[in-house]
């Protein structure tokens, strides 16, 4: 039993979760939910290539995770490296098999741009500074983008894409200097190893703000309706404020494990309030 749990976290199922959640409020807000073939194999292929790409993230992350994430499943050797690999590339041919069942544009995303930029980022781009963190990014940006795009209507996604790439750039800078024992270690070269902590957070309080500002846009244009500003001030808002207090009073590795968690609900509220807000 304790093998099979940890072959489904090695997944993550929690950004699983979120992926999925994405396509769904994808169709509702597109008012497209009789698409069923359409957006429920975007569904699927979001949720596979997510899942290979944390499994392929877990097994390049081994070094690392040994310090910061010890209770990790390849590191407490529940789950076999030649496993992860192979449930890797399973996943990933699965979901490449359904992105070409899907509109032209969807397939590009999904086998042009999302699947190498997942496959390179843990062997190339993790350890450069900025540049790991802005493909992360982008990668989530790209779910929504993708999912428009196999429902036929991309431009309506496009600040979905944009809150989601402003909210996970400022939570994955975070987590670097979380995340800084155990790549120092290694010798990567992310942003607060190559700077300092200290100016990490001056530049992740930087981007918070300018998200925060960014967030209320949508609703002051008249994109979105009056729930849409009630939930990006309570699961939005206020976590960005409390990233730049934390930065300001106590800009320390411990705190920026306790800031990443908060930020990662906080895009889930994000996802929810464009939900709500286009109603």
């Amino acid at each position: 039993m304790k093998k099979l749990l940890a072959h489904i976290k090695i997944m993550r199922p929690l950004n699983l979760t979120i992926g999925a959640f994405s396509v769904i409020i994808t169709a509702s807000m597109l008012k497209k939910m009789d698409l069923v073939s359409l957006w429920f194999t975007a569904l699927w292929v979001v949720v596979l290539y997510n899942a290979a790409a944390n499994i392929i993230n877990d097994y390049f992350d081994q070094e690392t995770d040994r310090i910061n994430r010890p209770n990790r499943p390849l590191i407490s050797g529940l789950v076999r490296q030649k496993t992860a690999l192979f449930l890797a590339f399973l996943l990933f041919a699965i979901g490449t098999i359904l992105a070409f069942t899907l509109p032209f544009i969807a397939t590009f995303i999904a086998v042009a741009i999302a699947l190498p930029l997942m496959i390179f980022y843990s062997i190339i781009f993790k350890g450069m500074p900025l540049v790991g963190n802005f493909i992360i990014a982008l990668i989530l940006g790209l779910t929504f983008l993708f999912a428009g795009a196999a429902l036929q209507d991309i431009k309506t996604m496009i600040i979905p894409a944009m809150l989601a790439f402003g909210l996970t750039i400022v939570r994955e800078l975070v987590k670097d200097i979380s995340d800084v024992e155990g790549d120092r270690n290694i010798n990567l070269k992310t942003f607060p190893i190559v700077t300092d902590i200290k100016e990490a957070w001056i530049l992740a309080s930087a981007l918070a703000i300018l998200m925060g500002v960014g967030a209320v846009f949508p609703y002051a244009m008249g994109k979105y309706n009056h729930w849409y500003i009630v939930f990006v001030f309570f699961g939005v808002e206020i976590p960005l404020i409390l990233t730049v207090f934390s930065a300001m009073k106590s800009p320390t590795i411990i705190t920026a494990k306790r800031i990443s968690q908060l930020l990662k609900f906080s895009t889930i509220a994000g996802v929810f309030a464009v939900w709500l807000g286009s109603l």
